[in-house]
């Protein structure tokens, strides 16, 4: 590292890189990202943030939940086909 010029690049383009991601959040999010830190108590944003990526993708990916969507998505359809009006939750 000692040899090594400032500003050169060292390693070759095809060597595996981390990608970074940047997420802005507004003040509601915010404040939800804080409640679910809390929750998997988890004190770092970014770690917090892949740990609940990673129980999302769990949950969506369950066959259980794929039946709920599954429905839910068959009512919204079957609802705007027939002119109902949809729900507010």
């Amino acid at each position: 590292m000692i040899n090594e010029k400032p500003f050169t690049r060292y390693k070759l383009d095809d060597e595996k890189r981390d990608i970074v991601i940047t997420v802005k959040f507004n003040t509601d999010e915010r404040v939800w990202l804080d409640s679910m830190k809390r929750i998997i108590e988890q004190d770092k944003d970014s770690t917090a943030l892949k740990q609940l990526a990673f129980i999302g993708s769990k949950v969506l990916l369950n066959p259980e939940t794929a039946i709920i969507l599954k429905t839910v998505f068959d009512n919204k359809r079957k609802n705007k086909r027939l002119g109902i009006i949809e729900y507010e939750v």
